[in-house]
């Protein structure tokens, strides 16, 4: 005979997550393992470990770690998400400001960044920017079943260029 125990998932999670690419591999494994038992779809998943991948990879770029007013020194970023009532997943990444506020850019076509926040547009129902307290920015995701865009390459690549087009120089004198 063979017992079963039942294990609740939790709907949502906090982690400190090093200010720096250290931590965001763990980050993206713990959400995703934890999305899945909670039974969110494989596409969804998906979707919000990228978007957490590109908030990390802002906040550290961007953003001081949290408890610090100097762009110096160690710290931790503060990832999250949790699942609400009508299935819908917010994705949301703390730091401690930064110097510039989070927008969408518009990159040229040989920049080798400047496409994060265009790409989570593209697969997200909503997002947005909070301050908190002492200097903290959070920014915020919702992601839910089915909202990825159409034009998804679009939106991520911009107007008149396609994904293809990248390498129409490549190997050209």
């Amino acid at each position: 005979m063979a017992l079963v125990v039942a294990q609740e998932v939790p709907t949502s999670s906090s982690m400190a997550v090093p200010h720096g690419p250290a931590g965001v591999g763990e980050a993206r494994h713990r959400m995703r393992e934890q999305l899945r038992r909670s039974g969110v779809s494989d596409a969804v998943v998906d979707d919000a470990v990228l978007i957490l991948s590109e908030l990390l990879s802002n906040a550290c770029r961007h953003g001081r770690p949290l408890g610090q007013h100097t762009e110096i020194g160690d710290g931790d970023v503060r990832a999250a998400w949790r699942i609400d009532a009508s299935g819908g997943l917010t994705v949301e990444v703390t730091d401690g400001g930064g110097p510039t506020r989070p927008v969408p850019s518009t990159p040229s076509v040989t920049a080798h960044g400047g496409r994060g926040l265009n790409i989570i547009s593209a697969l997200a129902r909503d997002w947005g920017v909070r301050d908190g307290a002492a200097g903290e920015v959070t920014v915020w995701v919702v992601v839910t079943e089915g909202h990825r865009r159409d034009d998804f390459a679009t939106r991520v690549t911009g107007p008149g260029f396609g994904l293809a087009d990248a390498y129409d120089d490549i190997g050209r004198p």
